[in-house]
């Protein structure tokens, strides 16, 4: 019955995920109508420049491994019940520190420096979204308004830094830090055109979905976040796992911009603001906040987001057009939300009962006798 129920609620969220993308597709479609371009042709353009070619695959790819990890600072305090929203804060501070301590570590050899960077990024983003969970615990603060606004403190922060104390002087036009050593930067996979940020993020997200599915961290994780008070009566530290997946969350966003300096940019910069904190919110919703969904929708989302140069050169569109079709998916994955356990087809059927068996009525006092 169990296996059952979880088969039915396994299809409801795929039917329901399909739908909404189908939606949106359909929204975007009219979209491209209103602007005055072929919808058959931007459909067309998108999958060639997400999917159409192995350089396009690469390029999808690359574009998702930032995703990977971004969701899971959503996903991970989700499954307390927080909506938490700060990934882009944690990416900035998480590559602001790394790029320093790889400049620190320039003398050092690069399996050292690069693990102190991953090191430093990991914990960076980790203390700025526990900061957000300890405000939410401690002090009742909400966790989505606090973590929305440590965003901006952090672009402040990031961008104080990189204009003032350790500004490179020949970075003229865009202010940024001194750039990192070749040998010290991250590398590519094997055979791919990939770099290694692709592996940390699809391994995390595999370790998580472990850790919070299959061991008893996470099961008191659920348990607290299905019922806090629940969670109190049987002995849980509520505190302690709030800032535990808070710094959790954190750590791989951090990560995330990390992987940004080491692997792409090699400095830290202005271009550390480049919303993948905000497409990984996208993210974590569309896979429902399961760590190993995260997978295949970031792959997805990469696609998307990999098609933008192909729209904006082909059919003269704004670089910005594939962030409408990211709002449309957004709006429409929350209203299929509402929809979960409302739906007649996934719903258990009521087993038929027999009717209730009649007896004849029996005259009194003539036992045996009935009357028609």
């Amino acid at each position: 019955m169990a296996d059952m129920s979880r088969t039915r609620s396994a299809l409801e969220t795929i039917c329901l995920r399909l739908g909404a993308l189908a939606f949106s597709l359909f929204a975007f479609g009219i979209f491209m109508l209103f602007a005055g371009k072929n919808p058959k042709t931007a459909f067309e353009n998108m999958f060639e420049g997400s999917f159409g070619s192995w350089t396009s695959i690469q390029f999808t790819l690359k574009s998702a491994a930032p995703l990977l990890l971004t969701a899971l600072c959503v996903a991970l305090p989700a499954q307390l019940g927080m909506v938490v929203i700060g990934g882009e804060g944690a990416v900035v501070m998480g590559g602001l520190t790394a790029a320093l301590v790889g400049l620190a570590f320039a003398d050092s050899g690069p399996w050292m420096a690069l693990t102190m960077m991953v090191l430093a990024g990991g914990l960076a983003g980790g203390l700025w979204i526990t900061l957000v969970g300890g405000l939410r615990y401690f002090r009742g603060v909400n966790e989505t308004l606090c973590s929305l606004l440590l965003n901006y403190i952090a672009i402040a922060l990031l961008n104080h830094f990189v204009e003032g104390p350790f500004k490179d002087p020949e970075s003229l036009n865009k202010p940024s830090t001194r750039p990192l050593e070749d040998s010290h930067m991250l590398g590519t996979i094997p055979g791919m055109d990939v770099h290694w940020g692709l592996a940390y993020g699809v391994l995390a997200c595999i370790v998580c979905y472990f850790l919070i599915r299959h061991t008893t961290f996470g099961f008191a994780v659920r348990t607290t976040g299905g019922n806090i008070r629940a969670g109190r009566i049987v002995g849980l530290s509520v505190g302690a796992l709030t800032l535990i997946v808070s710094f959790m969350g954190g750590a791989a966003a951090g990560v995330a911009g990390m992987v940004d300096v080491a692997a792409v940019n090699g400095q830290a910069n202005a271009a550390l603001i480049a919303g993948y904190g905000y497409a990984g919110i996208l993210v974590s919703f569309m896979a429902r906040h399961n760590p190993l969904a995260i997978i295949p929708v970031s792959i997805l989302m990469g696609g998307i987001l990999a098609s933008g140069d192909l729209l904006q050169s082909r059919m003269q569109l704004p670089d910005a057009t594939v962030r409408v079709l990211q709002g449309i998916m957004f709006i429409t994955i929350l209203f299929s939300e509402s929809l979960y356990g409302k739906l007649a087809i996934f719903q258990p059927r009521e087993p038929k009962r027999d009717p209730p068996e009649t007896k004849p009525a029996m005259v009194s006092g003539t036992e045996g006798v009935s009357v028609a």
